[in-house]
């Protein structure tokens, strides 16, 4: 009876420890994401976190991250500061029009084993470099597999009227092009994006949104979708508030060494009252 019980508190653990594992998540929220005025601003939390927009696991890797102003130049972020759990930083709206601010990275992840140790590269919190690849992947190696991966993290803001410039593809890696804008989503109305991988639709990528506010909630509530024959998904949202969203792409038409092809896309979205 005692060892039935230790076996099931056990047990009860394990999952416990997996789910949080697979519960990490990593953003970029906006304090707002539809302004008006001049000389506005717009401050942003980033993070890596068990709960949705709460920082509460670790700060992770934004000091990278990059924007496009609403007429598809570069600019730059302002007083960036990382703390214990999460990143902080501003933006200067100096146009008007929709800003997209992002990380984007693509790269090959390779797995082998040497002298019956499991080894990967890159490592944990290591960028890809293809020549890094080329001197510690073992062409040879035992039980080698590589995937071709891409991961992109984004969240828009407008200032006056919504502009497209800034949404367009580039063709790498998994890819959100906004059917509906993403700075006008109402809760009343469905919204539809469409996916691309490597400039091609993504048939069949599966996509999930949830609204903030899960740590006071009993279930998540997720809505769940898969992307149709054209890579398009149709979503209705359940109430107002901010979303995190996410995408995730797989199939085996990985360019050579790869064999297996993988895409992640991750967005913050504001859905406004009717």
């Amino acid at each position: 009876m005692k060892v039935t019980l230790l076996k099931s508190l056990l047990l009860a653990g394990l999952a416990a420890s997996c789910f949080n594992v697979n519960a990490h998540r990593a953003w970029i929220v906006p304090q707002e994401t539809q302004l008006s005025g001049e000389n506005r601003w717009v401050s942003f939390d980033a993070a890596v976190s068990n709960d949705i927009f709460l920082s509460n696991y670790n700060p992770g890797r934004f000091s990278g991250v990059k924007v496009h102003a609403p007429d598809g130049t570069p600019t730059e972020v302002e007083n960036m500061h990382k703390g214990k759990y999460r990143h902080v930083f501003d933006l200067a709206l100096t146009q008007e029009g929709t800003y997209k601010v992002f990380t984007a990275s693509n790269g090959l992840f390779a797995r082998w084993y040497e002298d019956g140790k499991r080894k990967w590269y890159p490592g944990r919190g290591e960028a890809f470099s293809m020549e890094e690849f080329k001197k510690r992947v073992p062409k040879d190696a035992d039980k080698l597999t590589v995937t071709q991966f891409s991961r992109r993290m984004e969240t828009f803001v407008t200032l006056g009227a919504p502009t497209e410039k800034t949404l367009q593809a580039t063709n790498k890696g998994l890819e959100l092009i906004a059917i509906t804008h993403p700075n006008e989503l109402y809760a009343g109305e469905a919204a539809k994006f469409k996916f691309l991988i490597d400039g091609k639709p993504a048939v069949g990528a599966e996509v999930v949104a949830i609204r903030e506010g899960t740590r006071y909630r009993n279930a998540q509530q997720e809505i769940s979708v898969k992307a149709d024959e054209n890579g398009v998904v149709t979503l209705n949202w359940n109430g107002a508030g901010r979303y995190f969203f996410e995408a995730e792409y797989q199939d085996n038409k990985a360019s050579a060494p790869a064999t297996v092809r993988r895409g992640t896309y991750v967005a913050v979205l504001e859905v406004l009252p009717d």
